[in-house]
């Protein structure tokens, strides 16, 4: 149960229209939509290209229960309508966080506050926009700034983007 709920949230998450997402899977759209509503039982055989696709566990995707895996399961969030994975369990340390930002995230609403960040890029291009500085990142490009000067970052509006996001606060190099 959920199932289509969650694969539906995932789906916009990533900034996917459902003709998108059938491209990227072999799925045809009609029967995402169907899986998404709940009109359509979740079978392994589609379960897998969309876990694929969206770069989720098929546990997480079907709600599977916890199996007593010792490993650490940082769990998604919403955050100013990005997702946000914790990658660093201490709040007070440098924290570290993988990011996808959907592409309808590209109006630039600067900011800033103490620290220095560094972004790496895993997928997607990457718009950041540092004081008067306006650049795209690619794919495995590296950015490090002091986050006390106005800056944004987001997609460039031409599809989502993936990174790492490593954050400390001063005092904390």
């Amino acid at each position: 149960t959920g199932v289509g709920r969650r694969l539906r949230g995932i789906r916009k998450t990533r900034g996917l229209t459902l003709v998108e997402a059938s491209e990227a899977t072999g799925i045809s759209k009609s029967t995402l939509s169907r899986l998404e509503t709940g009109q359509r039982r979740p079978s392994l055989e589609l379960l897998l290209p969309l876990a694929w696709t969206y770069r989720i566990p098929l546990d997480d995707l079907v709600g599977a229960p916890d199996s007593g895996d010792p490993r650490i399961w940082m769990r998604p969030r919403r955050v100013k309508e990005r997702t946000v994975i914790p990658l660093t369990t201490e709040p007070n340390a440098v924290q570290a966080w993988k990011i996808v930002i959907p592409s309808s995230l590209s109006e630039p609403r600067r900011r800033s506050h103490e620290g220095n960040e560094w972004l790496f890029v895993l997928s997607g291009a990457l718009r950041l926009i540092v004081a008067e500085e306006d650049r795209v990142l690619a794919v495995g490009e590296v950015a490090e700034f002091d986050t006390q000067m106005p800056h944004w970052f987001g997609s460039t509006g031409a599809g989502p983007v993936e990174l790492i996001s490593i954050f400390n606060r001063p005092g904390e190099r």
